[in-house]
């Protein structure tokens, strides 16, 4: 949480969310209930669509050790998201979906590796997994800037919405038949899932999956890691790219 920008108290709170400032997430103490403003921050950030939770007033107390909170406390994103409709009514492009992922090293690196393979979009879920903070912007080293950064609230709702609007769906999962070149990305927009780091894909999104794809593993040691294994599928799709256009380039040659 340290990691983000944060506000914390009530009117502060309530100021920001009736402003256009981005919100990862709010914390409120469980001993906070009942109480006008934190019901008025509840009702602001449910017409917003961000994510609130109750916790032990403990955790605010680690976060903010002076007790200035009165309950509550924001997480602030340092970019502002992207609507998925918005997305793909306006941009377009090839996705990269993000379920759980929960490393914010493994987020920002991911994001550089999607905008070195012409990815134009990657969707994070608001309630699993890490969103956009401070390490996740460092590790991406400026790419973060480069890329649409889509918050939803529902991975299932966000994948059916993109196979509605042709979008083909890939999920990486190791225990899958298929290895990761055995399918062409070069005819099609495809969204590439990618799994958390232990608990890998949901069984949901696995089941609304077009191709579930595997990186083959020489040894039983299967752990390779997250942003290694994005960056390794996503950069077979760039080289069957570049080859695509090496042989229509010697097609024209030889006519």
């Amino acid at each position: 949480m340290t990691e983000s920008s944060i506000i914390y108290g009530k009117n502060a709170v309530i100021e920001a969310l009736e402003s256009e400032r981005e919100f990862n997430k709010i914390l409120i103490a469980t001993n906070s209930r009942n109480d006008a403003k934190i019901e008025r921050i509840k009702e602001l950030a449910s017409k917003r669509g961000i994510v609130f939770q109750f916790v032990d007033p403990r955790k605010l107390n680690q976060i903010e050790p002076e007790g200035r909170h009165q309950g509550v406390i924001a997480q602030l994103s340092p970019i502002k998201y992207v609507d998925l409709d918005d997305f793909i009514k306006n941009i377009g492009g090839n996705i990269v979906i993000l379920d759980g992922v929960e490393d914010s090293h493994n987020v920002g690196a991911i994001i550089r590796t999607c905008v070195c393979a012409g990815i134009k979009g990657i969707i994070l879920p608001s309630r699993r997994g890490v969103l956009i903070n401070s390490t996740v912007e460092k590790t991406s080293a400026g790419a973060i800037n480069r890329i649409s950064v889509i918050k939803v609230n529902s991975l299932v709702n966000a994948v059916q919405k993109l196979k509605e609007n042709d979008y083909w769906v890939i999920a990486s999962d190791h225990h899958a038949k298929d290895n990761y070149y055995d399918i062409n990305y070069t005819d099609m927009n495809f969204a590439l899932i990618m799994g958390a780091e232990h608990a890998g894909i949901s069984k949901s999104l696995l089941k609304l999956s077009d191709f579930i794809v595997k990186i083959p593993m020489l040894t039983n040691f299967n752990s390779l890691n997250v942003s290694n294994a994005a960056a390794i599928i996503l950069f077979e799709g760039v080289k069957q790219g570049v080859n695509q256009r090496v042989k229509q380039e010697v097609n024209i040659r030889a006519k």
